[in-house]
């Protein structure tokens, strides 16, 4: 690889590490290259973004960054996955590692927060952010509905009321 490739990869690994909002350090080991395009693809539909890393490029491109402590990370056949969701990437590769034994969650880093494998299954358990956005359109909504209802039975009621004294007032 020549120099000026390497550095260019240093400089986008920097910038994954900068702009990411969740970065999962996997080992892939063992895996074919169509079980790859399917996990690529998987990430894909979700936002996010696979890589297979080069060791020695990515510790020069964590160097002086928030993200250096999870440099010891990069040993061995190693791979990124990554999303600006917080949730999308670790939810993805958490659901990969489980239907394959050849891709381990080894770690991770979230803005400034490093996480162990056991806190990148954490995260993915949680709600991505369009659910929880769709749970706060509905519970900001659900009361205005309730507000309305409750509103609109005195009216209806009231209606009720006057066309029963009128029609008392025809029969009469």
């Amino acid at each position: 690889m020549e120099r000026a490739s390497k550095e260019e990869l240093v400089t986008q690994y920097n910038g994954i590490f900068k702009d990411a909002g969740v970065v999962v350090v996997t080992h892939y080991s063992g895996l074919s290259v169509p079980e790859i395009d399917d996990l690529r693809n998987q990430m894909a539909e979700v936002g996010g973004t696979v890589k297979v890393t080069k060791n020695r490029l990515v510790k020069l491109a964590l160097a002086g960054t928030s993200a250096e402590p999870i440099s010891d990370l990069f040993a061995g056949p190693t791979a990124i996955a990554y999303s600006q969701d917080p949730v999308a990437a670790p939810k993805v590769a958490a659901k990969f590692a489980k239907e394959n034994d050849n891709f381990v969650i080894i770690g991770g880093i979230m803005d400034q927060t490093v996480l162990d494998a056991n806190g990148v299954k954490n995260l993915a358990s949680l709600p991505s952010l369009d659910e929880l956005r769709g749970k706060l359109v509905g519970l900001l909504s659900a009361p205005a509905t309730k507000v309305a209802g409750v509103l609109q039975a005195p009216a209806g009621q009231l209606a009720r009321v006057v066309g029963a004294k009128a029609a008392q007032g025809d029969a009469a």
